[in-house]
């Protein structure tokens, strides 16, 4: 069992920015990959960026290519995505969660999620 917290989310307004946390506990052993989901009211849940652990080698959906960067502190099981230049359409509830796998984009892949944290983004 690996159990996930993400923090850091608020209300910032478009052009603003936020880093997002997320801290991995428990069998954190048999994690791989991380990464950053985000899912807004009434719609699927998304890929926004990925990690490799050990070698730190990252993934990005291409609407945030340029504006977020995950990166991931091994020594302390942790995972942020600093979020810069945010427009509305980055408001949604952004879940970080941790596996094996090796699809990056399928939330199937991903064994453990957190609660979320949401990020509201005003005009």
């Amino acid at each position: 069992q690996v159990h996930l917290v993400e923090s850091g989310g608020g209300l910032v307004q478009a052009g603003g920015s936020l880093r997002l946390s997320c801290a991995a506990s428990g069998r954190t052993f048999s994690v791989s990959t991380m990464a950053w989901f985000r899912q807004g009211p009434g719609n699927e849940r998304e890929f926004v960026a990925g990690v490799i652990m050990w070698s730190g080698t990252t993934y990005y959906t291409d609407s945030v290519k340029g504006r977020f960067t995950i990166s991931r502190d091994n020594a302390k099981k942790m995972v942020y995505l600093q979020m810069d230049s945010l427009n509305p359409e980055d408001t949604a509830a952004y879940y970080c969660p941790a596996g094996r796998g090796s699809t990056w984009t399928v939330p199937n892949e991903y064994a453990y999620w957190g609660q979320g944290a949401q990020v509201t983004v005003s005009s």
